[in-house]
């Protein structure tokens, strides 16, 4: 299963790092792919995405599940 996510607060590659090291913290993540561009995130794997928002928002960023594109 694949959730995307919007990422508030990313300006560098050092947030893409930091969002990218959090969300494979949590369990059931299989995958990440963290984009500045767009300021978002495609996470693959079982995790929920209430644990995934709450590993972001630790960072100090705001995330939100994507509405569908």
């Amino acid at each position: 299963m694949a959730i995307s996510l919007d990422i508030e607060g990313m300006t560098c590659s050092h947030c893409v790092h930091a969002v990218t090291k959090a969300l494979k913290s949590v369990p059931g993540v299989s995958d990440v792919s963290v984009s500045l561009e767009s300021r978002s995130a495609r996470v693959d794997g079982s995790a929920a995405p209430d644990a995934l928002i709450r590993a972001v928002e630790g960072e100090g960023y705001k995330a939100r599940v994507a509405a569908a594109r």
